[in-house]
């Protein structure tokens, strides 16, 4: 996957079939846009930007963290072999399912329940996807992270996170590279700051 092709199915993809009514006429909009739930979908520009790091192929067993709306979970779909994806909020995993089946996706695995703890049952995964912020990686996506494997994540207190790519040699050994500063809605769960107040 390159910029173009990835830019060439962005545009064709409408933002609007992933928000609900009252948001839809927003969606031409790169900023971020509620979804329900506390929860948003991310603005555009970044959910590229994150895609294109990840750099999943048609041979990619990617683990997404957070279904969120779907949208996300569409373009990894698109350019990947499996998609499994995890939403720990059953309204949000219906919606985003019922509106990806209904586009013809039939290479995506639902999940509901704590994404951090990743799932184990399909493990190792060539890329990992997160899309909500934790204090630190996941000891569990780390290692369900293949060898040769590559990670987005987004790390640090709620006011503001680092993107972290985070990618493994071919001998499993991890090195992280910090992208920008961001800022996303919280991993719940065993990462997640409620659990796990930040220190920092």
């Amino acid at each position: 996957m390159d910029y173009m092709e990835l830019m060439d199915f962005a545009k064709k993809l409408d933002r609007g079939l992933f928000l609900d009514a009252e948001t839809r006429d927003l969606a031409v909009l790169d900023e971020p846009l509620p979804i329900g739930f506390g929860q948003t979908i991310s603005q555009p520009s970044l959910v590229w930007e994150m895609t294109l790091l990840l750099s999943p192929d048609k041979n990619s067993k990617v683990l997404e963290v957070g279904t969120g709306s779907g949208y996300q979970t569409a373009l990894l779909a698109q350019f990947s072999k499996e998609v499994y994806t995890i939403e720990r909020i059953p309204e949000l995993s219906k919606k985003a399912r019922n509106r990806l089946e209904s586009m013809g996706y039939s290479n995506i695995y639902y999940r509901i329940g704590d994404g951090s703890l990743g799932w184990p049952e399909h493990a190792p995964y060539d890329r990992v996807m997160v899309t909500a912020a934790a204090e630190d990686v996941p000891k569990e996506l780390m290692e369900q992270l293949a060898a040769g494997g590559t990670m987005i994540i987004p790390v640090g207190p709620p006011s503001v996170q680092e993107l972290q790519l985070i990618t493994k040699d071919a001998g499993g050994e991890a090195s992280r590279r910090t992208i920008e500063k961001v800022r996303f809605v919280e991993l719940i769960g065993k990462y997640g700051w409620s659990s796990h107040p930040w220190k920092g």
